[in-house]
Order: C-alpha cells, then sequence, then structure tokens
C-alpha cells in the first residue's frame, strides 16, 4: 500500500494500468463546454502538474471499469461521469470503510449492475 497522500501520473497510471494521455484526456477541459471532461479527478499545482489523492484515485478507478470491460469501450464519457457522481454521493453517505485501492461492496453492486446493464444494451442492438 502506499502512503503517500499525494501521486503524480505515472505513479497513479502505473498503479490503474491506465495510459497517462487517457487520464490526460479525462481530466481536461472539453471546448464545447468550456467545463472538465470529468470533475475533480486531479488536483493541479500552480503550474498545472497535475497530483492525485485517496479519492481521486477511487474516481479513476471507476471511470476506468465502467469505460472500458476489457478491451471495448462501453459508455460514452459524459455518462460514465454521471453514473460516478451518483455513485460517489450515494458512496460517502453509505460507505465510509472504502480501502485505497480496494473494492468496497458497494463497488461489487455497481459492477453486477452495469454487467446486467451492458447485456441488456448487447440484446437490444442485434
Amino acid at each position: 500500500m502506499i502512503k503517500k497522500k499525494y501521486l503524480n501520473i505515472s505513479q497513479v497510471s502505473k498503479i490503474l494500468q491506465i495510459e497517462e494521455h487517457k487520464i490526460r484526456y479525462w481530466d481536461s477541459i472539453d471546448p464545447k463546454t468550456n467545463k472538465y471532461r470529468i470533475e475533480g479527478i486531479s488536483t493541479k499545482s500552480k503550474g498545472g502538474t497535475r497530483y492525485f489523492n485517496k479519492e481521486n484515485i477511487k474516481k479513476l478507478e471507476k471511470l476506468k471499469s465502467i469505460l472500458h470491460d476489457g478491451k471495448n469501450r462501453n459508455y460514452s464519457i459524459k455518462l460514465a461521469d454521471k453514473i460516478i457522481s451518483s455513485n460517489l454521493r450515494y458512496s460517502k453517505k453509505n460507505d465510509q470503510n472504502i480501502s485505497y485501492l480496494g473494492v468496497s461492496d458497494n463497488h461489487k453492486k455497481i459492477e453486477q449492475i452495469l454487467n446486467k446493464m451492458r447485456l441488456l444494451l448487447k440484446n437490444n442492438n442485434r
């Protein structure tokens, strides 16, 4: 377990096995809306360097599981952000014991729901 309060992008990339360019994209501002694609992925220094705390890493981990199931891309980034935002609000109220990079019971339930949604979407697209 890592004991640092903040990690840099290369450390997070290695831990979560997400390419750095994907993390930067998810953490960038969409030119159409002038808003962050996914809010709250990193903490930035005055110079623009991205740093990641436990909450940021949990959000990235959830985003990865929603957007990428194996090698398939499942959802749009906007839908993934809505799913994460609603799950984080629920998670903060009901789950005080989430480990640093572990999987909580709520996360398992969310994964089950997402898998059912994926199956339904595949069946409807046939």
